[in-house]
């Protein structure tokens, strides 16, 4: 696969590898989003032993990585007995050159042997910090990197020199890869999402629809069974946290929705949610003007654009899609995709909100989210530092213009937004994929924004 981007992931890596003393850095984050070619791309054009965990018996891993070391060394591979002897044995040969010991999949090696990092952290105490060598564990596990390295009770707590939390691409990023004018690019991305190994996936010089039809509707593709795959990886049984990421990417999205359509009661159903957010594949979303630990106004959205996809079109129609992937792509994905690509659209433009602010285009906020309140809700809010100013936005992915009435229904909402003093400023803003009619732009005061997919691509 080729790497894209993660230059400041490189940059990171790069500074404490260069930098005086040992280095001790941690990179983790969910799978598939990218780790294992961050890795590879860092130690690239330096000295490393890389050494890839699986699940086997503690013995051949320990076997499988004295071999490494010893290979990388030209040395003849020494009798082991256990963790403690291995970490001693690579720390003397660290004595005599300075590298990088990336050791990937450091979860596996937990899981048969949970001392491993009481024998790591004498290793770091004892030997690793009198070198100018760096060691790196990566995991995709993200509760056992947590908990097993970086947590309050590991015995690795306070060791590390860095962490990197491997994040997917955001729109902007992934938009060098697609390659594609910004309307194509939003489409394929809400079916993509920022997930490397996915966006590599599809060839953009065919269409979104052939890349559906070859990459994910066919029975033989390799995201046709991926979102299962990853949830076998990390659950024992799957079943009940499928129909959980189902029914909130069909629309059901508060805690007493998602009962409702799954059959969990809300009382077992929170354990299930609070383990999907763990594994960072579902959000927790308040109103931005909430607090989020206090807040009932609790809504779940699948934190993946191709989670999303797949639980919305592929997971209930899978007897269908065995059977005549064609028809279930023509009436059930093509006409349902502007919708599901809407709210991606709301994801790109609160990305924009973002850098305008970065550029100073946009005053300065501090906090920027959906908000909602009963019947009324807004796409996107931004609220100032000093709470004397409010940013207020709406995101329309339609193929009508958009014209005075939203202006009007946006001001309205405006006002029943409890935020702030009644003298606070408002800023407006409007996105839309089909531009807007004639005239608006005189129409409305200097403090609104008016963003088409030409100004939306300026700003990205």
């Amino acid at each position: 696969m080729t790497f894209h981007d993660r230059a400041e992931e490189i940059d990171a890596l790069e500074t404490a590898f260069e930098s005086p003393g040992h280095g001790f850095y941690v990179v983790y984050g969910r799978r598939r989003v990218g780790k294992t070619e961050l890795l590879k791309e860092f130690c690239a054009d330096r000295s490393h032993i890389y050494f890839l965990a699986a699940q086997e018996a503690q013995d051949r891993q320990r076997e499988k990585f004295i071999e490494k070391v010893a290979d990388y060394f030209d040395d003849r591979v020494p009798r082991i007995d256990g963790w403690d002897e291995a970490f001693a044995y690579l720390g003397e040969k660290l004595a005599t050159e300075q590298l990088v010991i990336a050791i990937d999949e450091f979860p596996y090696l937990v899981e048969e042997n949970d001392s491993l990092p009481s024998y790591l952290q004498s290793f770091v105490d004892e030997q690793l910090t009198d070198t100018e060598s760096m060691l790196v564990l990566c995991g995709s596990s993200v509760s056992t990197m947590e908990s097993a390295v970086l947590g309050h009770e590991s015995p690795l707590y306070g060791r590390r020199t860095g962490q990197i939390d491997v994040q997917p691409f955001s729109f902007q990023q992934a938009q060098d890869i697609i390659a594609d004018d910004i309307e194509d690019a939003i489409r394929s991305f809400a079916v993509t999402g920022g997930t490397p190994m996915y966006l590599t996936l599809f060839d953009y010089d065919h269409s979104l629809k052939e890349n559906i039809q070859t990459h994910v509707l066919s029975p033989t593709a390799r995201l046709y069974n991926e979102p299962e795959f990853l949830l076998r990886t990390e659950l024992r049984n799957p079943a009940r946290y499928m129909s959980i990421l189902e029914s909130i990417a069909t629309g059901h999205t508060t805690p007493n929705e998602i009962s409702g359509a799954t059959g969990i009661d809300v009382g077992p159903l929170s354990k299930y949610l609070q383990t999907l957010r763990r594994l960072r594949l579902i959000d927790r979303e308040v109103p931005v003007t909430a607090s989020p630990k206090q807040s009932k106004r609790s809504r779940y959205q699948v934190a993946d654009e191709f989670l999303r996809f797949w639980f919305r079109f592929v997971e209930p129609n899978r007897s269908s899609i065995e059977e005549a992937p064609d028809i279930v792509y023509e009436g059930t994905i093509e006409p349902n995709l502007p919708d599901h690509v809407a709210t991606t659209f709301e994801d790109v433009c609160q990305e924009a909100v973002w850098e305008a602010i970065r550029r100073g285009e946009f005053g300065p906020y501090s906090a920027v989210g959906r908000w909602w309140y009963g019947e009324d809700e807004i796409d996107i809010v931004g609220l100032a530092p000093d709470a004397d100013r409010i940013l207020l936005a709406e995101c329309k992915w339609t193929t009508q213009p958009v014209g005075h009435s939203l202006v009007s229904q946006l001001q309205e909402k405006a006002a029943r937004v409890r935020w702030g003093p009644d003298t606070r400023d408002a800023e407006f803003a409007l996105f839309s994929k089909s531009g807007f009619v004639d005239g608006l732009a005189a129409d409305v005061g200097d403090n609104w924004s008016l963003f088409s997919l030409r100004e939306l691509a300026a700003v990205l």
